[in-house]
């Protein structure tokens, strides 16, 4: 894919998400975050740290973000998707976890597809 198209996939996406978490994105404020889910015990922080992982793992050239699917429940991030090597599972637990308000993140949904 070239540097364009990965410039322009980005741009949407990162727009699809501040669309969907308001105004979070924008200003890095777990405060301000909105969240329909009444199942979580952190429902001002899931979206918010869902989106800032998402846009955190588009943003890094050596993850395959746009194939890493991203839900979070009371600050434990779950990844899921495939990649083309164990080396982005492991760049993609780092990003996580370094993300504020992640507890945990369970990398066991994520899958190395060699035709990536």
């Amino acid at each position: 894919m070239n540097k364009r198209i990965q410039h322009g996939t980005f741009t949407a996406t990162a727009l699809a998400l501040l669309l969907a978490g308001g105004t979070a994105l924008a200003t890095d404020d777990p405060k301000t975050e909105r969240s329909d889910s009444a199942d979580s015990q952190q429902p001002m922080g899931d979206t918010w740290i869902t989106t800032k992982v998402k846009s955190s793992l588009l943003a890094d050239p050596d993850v395959a973000g746009l194939q890493i699917d991203v839900e979070t429940l009371n600050g434990v991030v779950t990844l899921s998707g495939d990649v083309a090597s164990q080396a982005q599972i492991d760049e993609a637990l780092r990003i996580a976890t370094e993300i504020e308000g992640v507890t945990d993140v369970d990398t066991t949904g994520l899958r190395v597809d060699s035709t990536e």
